[in-house]
């Protein structure tokens, strides 16, 4: 059932709230430091880990999947919000960390893509430049 992956990711984003939370408290900063990007990848390896295992039914899978979309752009969302010019004004350190931080993606994006084969890619049929013309 769809129901299931909400409470998957419910289960997800509380662990991955807490383990930044508590990251956060070890680096010494009072706040959440990656709960959201942990959350994100308990999401994902559970949802592997589980049907690899045959516990998650297919219409689970897929509700995973949508909560998986709309998680992403949620974040990315409530980051915008934060105050961004005085994260900027510490100096370069943001500037570098956001660099590598995005190339690193890039690559990690490039290489999960490459070695897995767990979705098919669509392909766009081909048409026929006469049929095109008629209309």
């Amino acid at each position: 059932m769809i129901i299931y992956g909400t409470a998957l990711l419910a289960i997800c984003h509380l662990l991955g709230d807490y383990f930044g939370n508590m990251l956060g408290i070890l680096l010494g900063v009072k706040a959440n430091v990656g709960g959201v990007a942990i959350a994100m990848i308990l999401l994902i390896a559970s949802k592997e880990v589980l049907a690899r295992k045959g516990y998650l039914p297919k219409v689970t899978q897929f509700g995973v999947l949508y909560w998986s979309g709309m998680y992403i752009p949620i974040v990315v969302a409530m980051s915008a919000g934060q105050n961004v010019v005085a994260a900027m004004s510490g100096g370069m350190v943001g500037v570098v960390v956001a660099v590598i931080s995005l190339v690193g993606t890039v690559l990690v994006i490039r290489w999960l893509n490459k070695y897995s084969n767990d979705y098919d890619s669509y392909e766009w049929p081909i048409e026929n430049p006469a049929q095109t013309a008629k209309v």
